[in-house]
């Protein structure tokens, strides 16, 4: 599977910029999803590229939209850069600060806003954008009155694909990274290089974890010695192909449902 940027029916059809400014004013957009693709420029251990959740994040809005390429959904330009503070210091790293990160999604908001659009999505590909996207999401959706959303993809459909070790603790660089990747842009990877380190936590932790709602702060070079966390020695291509489609089929599936979703229905009438 090519990664075809810039053809294909997502690009070809959805892609919000490829039309004119006539063309986006006629939009019937009383139910039109606009999607930011939101991702990193960052070190992904010896093995891939530092665009890695850029490219995973395009990968994923190319196959999602191949399967329902007749709803009403447009997407942006991916913003390439994230909040990557937690690699700062690891070569090819980089960042926004979380302040600028904020201003950029509260500028293109307001543009989508401007332009009539009513529903915005935060399509997000990059761990350390995840807390920062969920406070912007209310306050955009305070400042411009849009209905906005917010979206990772969702892994937990892996489970019969990947280890349990590797759900819990493969948090980058790792398996499912690499595996799609290799799916996406094979040339890109070098397999040779790929590592296999995980976090060593003490076996009688229960309550601090890498990430939710109990966990420790942490920068990469507290957790890694390679710049990753993960099984990326067991990736394929032919994983890649099979997470693509599993997580797409999801993402689609949410997809349908912000389209139709309408916020004022939601409160019970006493």
């Amino acid at each position: 599977m090519l990664h075809g940027r810039y053809s294909g029916h997502a690009f070809e059809k959805r892609f919000l910029p490829r039309l004119t400014s006539k063309e986006i004013k006629e939009l019937d957009k009383e139910n039109a999803l606009v999607i930011l693709p939101i991702g990193a420029v960052e070190q992904h251990g010896p093995h891939l590229p530092v665009y890695t959740d850029t490219l995973i994040g395009e990968g994923l809005l190319v196959e999602a939209l191949n399967l329902i390429p007749d709803e009403d959904v447009w997407i942006l330009p991916s913003l390439p850069y994230g909040k990557s503070t937690e690699h700062l210091g690891m070569s090819g790293t980089i960042t926004l600060s979380a302040d600028t990160l904020q201003a950029v999604i509260r500028d293109i908001a307001k543009s989508v806003k401007e332009s009539g659009f009513k529903k915005l999505l935060l399509f997000n590909t990059h761990g350390g954008n995840h807390d920062l996207l969920n406070m912007m999401a209310r306050e955009v959706r305070i400042e411009t009155g849009m209905n906005v959303f917010r979206l990772n993809p969702d892994y937990s459909v892996l489970h019969s694909l990947i280890s349990d070790k590797e759900q819990k603790y493969g948090i980058h660089g790792g398996e499912v990274e690499t595996s799609m990747v290799l799916a996406l842009k094979e040339a890109w990877v070098d397999m040779e290089l790929s590592p296999t380190e995980f976090v060593h936590l003490p076996e009688d932790t229960q309550h601090l974890y890498l990430k939710g709602n109990s966990y420790f702060a942490w920068v990469m070079k507290d957790i890694s010695e390679t710049g990753i966390a993960g099984d990326a020695a067991s990736a394929t291509i032919e994983k890649g192909e099979q997470i693509l489609q599993l997580v797409s089929e999801s993402f689609a599936g949410a997809i349908k449902e912000m389209i139709h979703f309408d916020l004022r229905t939601v409160k019970s009438i006493i």
